[in-house]
């Protein structure tokens, strides 16, 4: 059996509006294979990004369950729930949020550091991942030297420089226009599945408003009345 590196039970989510309950996420069920890419689609305010950071652990769920291959993440403290993060999930953003004073190669090296991997190591990793991604020859530029579509081909390294085994996704070909946003997709297809990636295989959940995108994904989830149901 595949490999279920996300999965969530019965997930809840509310937020305070001048005292009323706004109910975004109202029992959300998923579960991403690892070599699945699963579109996540519906309308703005529908609750995609909260979906989104509830998954990565960067806010909790009020009532729910999540795994990240195969670790319990609910009820952990910050302090275990940053290691998951760090240690097994990836983030793409519409925005490449790269340090501007920093290099390719550097952008992709500190996450390693902080994670506790030597320089030297972190150092052949950004220069290995950046060969994946075709800017071996980029990686002494700082970001405001690189093209759109090489900002985000590193963003895209460096989510992968801590062989996380989740890849979130939050529009991450927004951004860009419609020739290098087919590149990208394509790179990015490639990784999760694998493929020039040490043979393993990543499942990545991402939110995207460009349906024929979406429609190229293993699958198609929309967010509807706060749950998920088959696109």
């Amino acid at each position: 059996m595949p490999e279920i590196v996300l999965r969530l039970s019965n997930i809840h989510r509310s937020f305070t509006q001048v005292e009323t309950p706004l109910h975004v996420l109202r029992g959300v069920d998923a579960a991403i294979q690892a070599g699945e890419m699963v579109a996540l689609v519906g309308p703005s305010g529908a609750g995609k990004s909260t979906l989104l950071h509830i998954a990565g652990l960067l806010e909790p769920a009020d009532k729910g369950t999540i795994e990240i291959a195969g670790q319990k993440a609910d009820g952990l403290s910050d302090s275990e729930r940053t290691a998951i993060r760090r240690d097994k999930i990836g983030f793409v953003y519409q925005f490449h949020h790269l340090l501007p004073e920093f290099t390719a190669e550097e952008n992709i090296i500190i996450p390693q550091m902080l994670a506790g991997v030597a320089r030297t190591k972190a150092r052949e990793r950004a220069r290995e991942l950046l060969g994946l991604v075709g800017l071996s020859a980029r990686a002494g530029h700082r970001p405001a030297m690189l093209s759109g579509g090489e900002q985000q081909r590193v963003a895209i390294a460096r989510a992968l420089a801590n062989r996380p085994r989740l890849l979130i996704a939050d529009e991450p070909t927004g951004n860009l226009d419609m020739h290098t946003s087919e590149k990208v997709f394509a790179l990015f297809a490639d990784l999760v599945r694998g493929q020039g990636h040490g043979g393993a295989k990543l499942g990545a959940l991402v939110a995207t408003h460009n349906l024929d995108l979406a429609r190229r994904m293993d699958r198609v989830v929309e967010m509807r009345d706060g749950v998920l149901v088959a696109g």
